[in-house]
């Protein structure tokens, strides 16, 4: 706990911390891996050249400042967080490593306005913030190790199954080396991956995009031409061939109620929606689902989707959008005017896609009068908010 001294410090540098919060996030990261380049392969790369796991990670220490004084709202606010620690394995053994670097960028950035004092207080508030999210993440290791056919670090699985979704998407169906059940978890989450390319670990998240059924997992990814990780499962992965899996997470989840759904997705953005769509329906719910891309051949699950269609000819509404060709049932993007002919009144709404394209279904939801309590989303990628500069 913080003593009375510090905390008057944290309160009186929080704002010089937070003007230079972006400059001590892009200092930290390659300070960490020069100094422990064992953690390195925990990262998307990508992610670090253009500056969203900096971005992220300022977002998530500065919004710990301001809410720490209310700790339910805090365990809301990391949420995300400890989701991404548990699908890569983090361990608490891990955080001073991160301690050590934080402080070590802060002090490089600020410079002698890093008083001892001040250095001890800002330490101790990390030290806070990482008992609390080791104290979370140990809380949803545990929950899940003990569900049937649940398990804790990395299981090895071997595919199954592939099957070409589009031009550019691949599903694959994945199921334990060891011949045992696999545990349920909640549609809409994502997964972490561990490979071996060259040698090296790398780690990556992808959605689960089917519903569970006790036996295997199905994964549906888009190869990136400059994805190491996807051009890694397109390209050298086969039927056979084997990968480590570690616990699902994810907060984009299916929220109780009886009221009807807008799903909104664009390209690979529609992995979570597939499964939010099927658990929706089994449960007698109506949904719009608005798919879009930019061409037939990168539309994905056209088939599965209609098959669900038809099954549920009263309660689904399927519509595709595509930027260009024919194909679809509307032409162009998903704009306002279009959510507003397909929104269900008093309908709760889930969108994943580009940043563009979420920013954009955000805007106009909340000009058609959605509160901000039913819209969901989640970003492929390292948090931020979608209206951040």
């Amino acid at each position: 706990m913080l003593t009375h001294a510090q905390e008057s410090l944290i309160a009186a540098t929080a704002p010089v911390v937070a003007e230079h919060l972006d400059a001590i996030t892009r200092r930290f990261y390659p300070l960490m891996f020069a100094r422990y380049p064992e953690v390195a392969s925990l990262f998307n790369q990508t992610h670090q050249a253009n500056g969203g796991q900096p971005r992220a990670l300022a977002a998530a220490v500065l919004a710990y400042v301001q809410l720490r004084q209310d700790p339910e709202r805090v365990r809301e606010v990391l949420a995300t967080v400890v989701s991404k620690h548990v699908s890569l394995d983090i361990r608490p053994e891990q955080y001073p490593i991160v301690g050590e670097c934080l402080m070590a960028a802060i002090g490089e950035v600020l410079g002698d306005a890093v008083t001892p004092e001040i250095a001890d207080a800002w330490g101790a508030l990390y030290e806070e913030l990482a008992d609390l999210l080791i104290e979370l993440e140990e809380h949803s290791y545990r929950a899940f190790e003990q569900r049937p056919g649940g398990w804790r670090g990395p299981r090895e699985f071997r595919i199954a199954e592939t099957r070409q979704e589009s031009a550019v998407i691949r599903s694959f169906v994945l199921e334990p080396t060891d011949g045992g059940a696999v545990a349920k978890h909640l549609p809409g989450q994502y997964i972490g991956v561990r490979l071996t390319i060259d040698g090296r670990p790398v780690h990556r998240h992808y959605s689960l995009s089917a519903l569970p059924n006790g036996r295997s997992v199905r994964i549906s990814v888009k190869r990136e031409d400059g994805g190491v990780a996807s051009r890694h499962l397109h390209d050298a992965m086969a039927v056979g061939d084997t990968l480590e899996l570690l616990p699902p997470a994810g907060e984009l989840t299916l929220v109780a109620g009886d009221e009807p759904l807008l799903l909104a997705s664009a390209g690979v953005g529609q992995t979570p929606m597939l499964p939010i769509a099927r658990q929706a329906l089994a449960e007698g719910r109506r949904v719009a689902y608005l798919h879009a891309a930019q061409d037939a051949e990168q539309r994905a699950f056209a088939d599965e989707l209609a098959a669900l269609a038809a099954e549920h000819p009263e309660r689904l509404t399927a519509v595709s959008v595509h930027e260009r060709g024919d194909g679809a049932d509307h032409l162009g993007r998903v704009d306002r005017d279009l959510l507003a002919r397909y929104l269900p009144e008093g309908a709760r709404c889930y969108f994943v896609g580009p940043r563009g394209f979420m920013s954009a279904v955000d805007r106009c939801l909340k000009e058609l009068g959605i509160p901000d309590e039913r819209r969901h989303y989640e970003h492929f990628g390292p948090a931020r908010a979608l209206d951040a500069a």
